[in-house]
């Protein structure tokens, strides 16, 4: 039996976004989302008078030159990509 997906209302930036996700994977997705906004408002407060695309696309740049090391374990990184990879999956869905 496939596991049911629930509905969830995700914030990246100053964006809502409606998607589904497995309930197992609802924890990782909230923190996914939270070390994403926290590096949006960091980038917010150094480069003041940017749009969001430009501080999202700083957190995307920021996040793919990360040393393995400095960025977390390879289990972890695994992980955010994967978040990363199923949330774009359901904005393709969305929109």
């Amino acid at each position: 039996m496939a596991a049911e997906l629930i509905p969830a209302n995700i914030v990246i930036g100053d964006r809502i976004y409606r998607i589904k996700v497995l309930p197992s994977d609802e924890e990782v997705v909230r923190k996914t989302l939270k070390i994403i906004n926290d590096k949006i408002m960091e980038f917010r407060t150094q480069f003041a008078g940017k749009d969001m695309q430009d501080y999202i696309s700083m957190v995307l740049i920021w996040y793919a030159t990360q040393p393995q090391s400095a960025s977390g374990s390879d289990a972890t990184n695994k992980e955010f990509i994967e978040t990363l990879e199923k949330i774009n999956k359901q904005l393709d869905v969305v929109i």
